[in-house]
């Protein structure tokens, strides 16, 4: 018997919903949809639950996955004014589509989403201890730990982003040297514009950024593409970033002793230029017996992790709703 699974995305900029079949521990995809998302939270919620009663064409859903920025209260299903969503102060992102398609609902914060599709369906399959970092536009951890996902007191367990690496350094999560500032797409893109400032100024031209006119310009995959076709200066940056995820890495491995740590979006788009030396790191940083417990590999979803995310959030929920039901 197979379930049909809703999974929503709700982001500063685009929305998403997406429809999965599941038979035992199998998913397929069915359909997508995106959009840019709407200026107020009720409009969101409108627009995301029509489109998903679009693509349902009248088949009857199992349940519903909802994930979103933090800060949440995901066991009341609110969300709490995350940063890339003014406006949504204390919004009910649960109740909606809950009562509209007579389903299991559940909202959980973006990088637990993607950890429990990840543990699910990518490279964390058949762990009970596994990290997900993000590792995108921001740097976040979803935790399985002892096979169940840990979301923390406050909903703001794996907010390792926040974590200070330096006394100095660019600045993520509100905070200089934080483990954000040094891996994020954010974090690398600034650092990136300071560094080539100076050297323009002193008369040398990245190939990532020749001309002060460019310096708004400058993204991580700009410099990471610099560093693959060998520009001294994107090389160094990501030499640096590389040292400081491994530094971040061997914390994690210290404290929470995984048997895996799956790293999205940057780190699989530039494994060649950080892998080796990130392994380097952890060698010297890390308690060997609790390394060699851990694997260190990218995203086994890829690209696709953020469709499965919302999707793995619906499995939970049904999952809850069996329980609760006997």
């Amino acid at each position: 018997m197979s379930d049909l699974l809703a999974g929503i995305d709700i982001g500063g900029t685009k929305c998403a919903v997406c429809l999965g079949e599941r038979e035992g521990a199998e998913l397929n995809l069915l359909e997508k949809q995106r959009f840019p998302t709407p200026p107020t939270p009720a409009a969101t919620l409108c627009a995301l639950c029509d489109a998903l009663e679009e693509i349902l064409k009248g088949r009857r859903l199992t349940a519903i996955g909802i994930s979103c920025g933090g800060p949440l209260d995901s066991a009341r299903g609110l969300i709490l004014s995350p940063p890339n969503l003014p406006g949504w102060d204390r919004i009910d992102g649960v109740t909606p589509f809950r009562k509209r398609f007579n389903a299991p609902a559940m909202l959980q914060n973006d990088a637990n989403a993607c950890a429990l599709a990840e543990w699910q369906w990518g490279a964390g399959r058949g762990c009970r201890s596994m990290i997900f970092l993000t590792f995108g536009t921001g740097m976040g951890a979803g935790l399985i730990l002892d096979g169940r996902l840990y979301v923390g007191a406050s909903d703001m367990a794996g907010e390792v982003g926040h974590v200070r690496l330096a006394e100095t350094g660019p600045l993520g999560y509100g905070k200089h040297g934080s483990f954000e500032g040094f891996c994020s797409g954010g974090g690398i893109a600034r650092w990136a514009q300071q560094r080539a400032l100076v050297a323009i100024q002193e008369g040398r031209s990245p190939a990532f950024c020749p001309t002060l006119e460019m310096l708004p310009a400058i993204t991580a995959e700009s410099v990471g593409i610099a560093a693959q076709a060998g520009d001294a200066l994107a090389r160094e940056i990501f030499a640096a970033v590389a040292q400081r995820l491994g530094q971040g890495l061997a914390l994690l491995v210290d404290i929470l002793n995984p048997e895996r740590i799956v790293i999205g979006s940057i780190y699989g788009r530039q494994r060649e230029l950080l892998e080796s030396a990130v392994l380097e790191v952890l060698r010297a940083e890390a308690h060997p017996h609790a390394l060699a417990a851990c694997q260190i590999v990218p995203a086994g979803l890829g690209e696709q992790v953020g469709d499965y995310a919302g999707l793995a959030v619906a499995a939970l929920a049904l999952k809850s709703a069996v329980t609760e039901e006997r």
